[in-house]
């Protein structure tokens, strides 16, 4: 049965609770459990941030892209049985569908990485049309942008998803907690960890390349 949100005002036992309206997605998600054809406004709203974290995870366009696909397909098959269970302390931008769908995000990218080991395929995205005149910046950047990618892509699981559930997605700690099934000072120490060996990779390989510059 689901939990509604409730909060105590210090009323009379034999008062009426009032339900804290807490879910912002609480209007798009009635429409569509009554009409599955108003789906449609959850997807839009929600359609670039499950991609973004399909591919941050994946690391490859059509896989996150059949991530994402199976995600809101998921997302609207199982919607009768979804629950609210917002709380007051989730505070008034709380979103539980939005942790919920992440949930199911995550379980489809499991999925897809798993597939992805039976089928391997060479990684796309290492060609980078530049222009002539700027080729050396180019490199600068590009070489960034891989180390940044690759740092992030060299921490553990739940650390990973937690960066890219955070800086990608903007979910709050309450929402990943939910996603991950954590808590949220658990999920606080994933962030700060996570941050500290980003950084400290990212210094690391710094430091390297400007010993290789200054030796040459």
């Amino acid at each position: 049965m689901a939990r509604r949100a409730l909060w105590s005002s210090g009323a009379a036992k034999d008062a009426v609770p009032r339900i804290a309206h807490l879910d912002r997605d609480r209007p798009l998600v009635e429409a569509a459990q009554r009409d599955p054809a108003r789906f449609d406004a959850l997807y839009r709203r929600y359609l670039a941030r499950v991609y973004s974290y399909a591919y941050y995870e994946l690391g490859d366009h059509h896989a996150a892209e059949d991530a994402t696909e199976a995600t809101f397909v998921s997302a609207l098959t199982n919607l009768q049985r979804f629950e609210e269970r917002a709380r007051p302390s989730d505070g008034e931008g709380a979103s539980t569908f939005r942790v919920w769908l992440f949930q199911i995000a995550r379980n489809e990218v499991a999925g897809e990485r798993r597939r992805a080991r039976r089928r391997p395929v060479e990684p796309i995205g290492e060609t980078v049309v530049v222009d002539p005149v700027d080729l050396e910046s180019a490199a600068v950047r590009r070489d960034e942008a891989r180390a940044a990618w690759q740092a992030l892509g060299r921490l553990p699981g739940e650390r990973r998803q937690a960066m890219v559930l955070r800086f990608v997605d903007e979910l709050s700690t309450a929402e990943i907690a939910g996603v991950l099934g954590r808590s949220e000072g658990a999920v606080r120490v994933l962030i700060h960890r996570a941050l500290k060996s980003v950084a400290k990779d990212m210094g690391v390989s710094q430091r390297i390349d400007d010993g290789r510059g200054s030796a040459s």
